[in-house]
């Protein structure tokens, strides 16, 4: 039976499941088990209904605490095992970034950033994915970069090759429109500087991986060495996910 990865919402733009990616093994992480998405404080009316469908057990918010003050969190937060975790550190703002400037290399350099400076809040995400109750979803803003790094480092330990990591990044373009649309909506009297905004082809995490590879000398040996990842907790999370 075919699965869908994009789970369609009135509000929410990125809401996907993770299932179907193929393990070097060749095993596949089971669908309906792990979702990655744009922010859950949009969640209202008949969207609430379709998520609560969903069986959600664990939902990990990835922004920083002031952007769930001034946008929301998921409704009813108490019928989850919730955790906020800001895994990035330093603000910027994509919609100001000078035009000029080589942007995936920009965006790769903002998630070496969030790798360095995040390692104890990936951690607990990682932990919590493996061992909280399940199904669950994971969440920053627009669900392209802080939920993309998690995305990617999960499939790391999972054993997924990195085409695949690639590709699962990459669908957040088909996205990129409706996010778009949603800045202008929400700041009526500013100009959006920067074209890329919204933006996240596979040239991104490409670059994101081989910066991990030339600091650590692989995504996994960061994720087990400076994060923190426990060999039992990468054998937990794949009993968890995996078929």
């Amino acid at each position: 039976m075919p699965h869908d990865r994009h789970i369609e919402f009135e509000r929410l733009h990125n809401f996907r499941d993770m299932g179907g990616y193929r393990t070097a093994d060749g095993r596949t992480l089971a669908w309906g088990t792990l979702y990655r998405a744009d922010s859950l404080g949009k969640l209202q009316g008949a969207d609430w209904d379709r998520f609560l469908t969903l069986g959600i057990r664990t939902v990990i918010d990835l922004r920083y605490p002031w952007e769930i003050d001034a946008k929301g969190r998921i409704p009813e937060p108490e019928r989850f095992t919730y955790a906020n975790l800001s895994i990035e550190h330093r603000p910027y703002d994509q919609a100001a970034i000078d035009p000029a400037l080589d942007p995936w290399r920009y965006l790769a350099d903002r998630f070496a950033e969030v790798a360095e400076d995040g390692t104890d809040e990936i951690r607990r995400a990682i932990e919590l994915i493996a061992d909280g109750p399940g199904p669950a979803v994971f969440h920053c803003a627009s669900g392209k970069d802080r939920t993309g790094l998690i995305a990617a480092l999960v499939l790391t330990l999972l054993d997924v090759p990195e085409e695949q990591i690639l590709a699962d990044f990459a669908l957040t373009e088909l996205a990129t429109a409706r996010l778009t649309a949603d800045w202008h909506a929400a700041h009526p009297g500013r100009t959006l500087h920067w074209p890329s905004y919204g933006r996240a082809p596979a040239t991104v995490m490409a670059l994101v991986l081989a910066d991990l590879t030339t600091r650590y000398g692989s995504p996994s040996a960061y994720v087990t060495g400076p994060v923190g990842i426990t060999p039992d907790t990468v054998a937990r999370l794949r009993a968890r996910l995996l078929d």
